[in-house]
């Protein structure tokens, strides 16, 4: 399985494809559908399961140090020579400065 970002989703055991076959069967059953039909649905279902399970797992179990780990990585992949504002751009002058923006009512 492969979810929207190209990540290989964990692949169900045998066990698991044996009871997904039946699931598939008892559906194509009750909805008086084919089993092509049916499948290709419970296969997106559960690409975005096991997609929002993953996303939750994180920040559900993560502990301190791979919160620290995590925040790290991701401050360290921002670009480093981007220019910083002028300290007239950061005071409150240089905020509430209408100019900029010309006929820009509040």
């Amino acid at each position: 399985m492969v979810n929207n970002n190209n990540q290989i989703l964990p692949f169900p055991s045998e066990v698991d494809r044996e009871e997904l076959e039946g699931v598939v069967q008892v559906l194509a059953n009750v909805t008086k559908l084919p089993v092509e039909v049916v499948k290709p649905h419970l296969d997106a279902l559960l690409e975005q399961l096991m997609k929002l399970k993953q996303e939750q797992l994180f920040y559900k179990t993560a502990t301190a140090v791979e919160w620290i780990t995590a925040f790290r990585e991701w401050a360290e992949s921002h670009r480093r020579d981007t220019p910083l504002l002028s300290e007239y751009a950061l005071s409150r002058a240089g905020i509430d400065d209408d100019e900029e923006f010309g006929d820009f009512q509040r």
